[in-house]
């Protein structure tokens, strides 16, 4: 029960509204606000009088967000999930990390690699003699080739999702990081369909592409993140030592960016439709190409 020095205590209730039992307080001047009153920021939740004075503090960068996303504020503008947490991230490190552990049991690490590795060979079984399993274009970007191969990549989900994701919302993010996985396979069967590849590096340089995509719409600069995809993508195909599939990280590359690009442009609610449509289309023309154009070329 409440005891009177509890409620005479005004702590105890929202600033805005005294009859409203609350523990919750605002971020910025420390009142206590309720459910209502409360708007979610980068850390934690801030009252409706603190969000009016950041709205009026916004850099120019900022008030070109919201122009060009069309929204109120800059959590609206970039489609934050209500409690901020990037849940998404979190699965497909854990998802990710857990196969990755596993691959470095002896005996039982190798037959798992086996189950989940991509190689052309698997989607065209008339011309390879091996057994007919797409799945493997999707398995491949679960599994990786040793533990420094996994930490790098679950190093990059980490630090890129982290922003991302809040970004984009999960739904997004997650068929952005599949798609690009995806084209990062079908970039190696129409590339080198000879080689066996693993490793989330295709759906990684996705994110990457994505991130440099929004952060170019938004005005934000994106010289930093242009140097580190270069540096990336040109090491992976001159010093690699055949050990990287520089295919796989430009397949990424390429349908992460368009894959942005069709996020960007079907920002609008009522564009939401066409956005799935749009992105359900890509995912078509991709399976599409990596079923027709390989054994075209193997067959020539």
């Amino acid at each position: 029960m409440t005891t009177p020095e509890f409620a005479s205590n005004r702590d105890n209730f929202c600033y805005r509204h005294p009859d409203r039992q609350s523990f919750v307080l605002c971020q910025r001047c420390l009142r206590t606000i309720c459910g209502e009153c409360q708007t979610p920021a980068a850390v934690g939740v801030i009252c409706p009088e603190c969000m009016k004075a950041e709205r009026k503090n916004r850099t120019p960068a900022q008030k070109r967000a919201e122009r060009r996303w069309g929204g109120g504020s800059t959590a609206a503008v970039m489609g934050i999930t209500r409690s901020g947490r990037p849940l998404v991230t979190y699965a497909l490190l854990a998802v990710t990390s857990l196969i990755g552990l596993i691959q470095l049991i002896p005996g039982v690490g190798e037959a798992l690699t086996q189950q989940m590795v991509f190689a052309a060979a698997y989607l065209y079984p008339d011309l390879s003699g091996a057994p007919f399993q797409p799945w493997r274009l999707l398995t491949a970007v679960f599994a990786h080739g040793g533990f420094i191969h996994l930490a790098l990549n679950m190093l990059a989900l980490w630090l890129i999702g982290q922003s991302l994701e809040p970004m984009l919302g999960r739904v997004r993010f997650l068929a952005l990081y599949l798609i690009s996985g995806l084209g990062g396979s079908v970039m190696v069967a129409l590339l080198d369909p000879s080689q066996p590849t693993v490793g989330a590096s295709g759906a990684i340089f996705g994110m990457m592409a994505a991130l440099l995509i929004i952060g170019r719409h938004i005005g934000a600069n994106v010289t930093g993140l242009l140097v580190i995809l270069g540096i990336n993508f040109v090491y992976g195909l001159f010093f690699g030592g055949g050990r990287i599939s520089w295919q796989a990280h430009l397949g990424g590359l390429v349908v992460g960016a368009l894959v942005a690009y069709i996020i960007v442009k079907t920002k609008r609610r009522e564009q939401r439709i066409w956005q799935i449509v749009a992105l359900a289309a890509l995912t078509v023309v991709l399976l599409v190409v990596v079923f027709v154009v390989p054994p075209l070329i193997i067959l020539a």
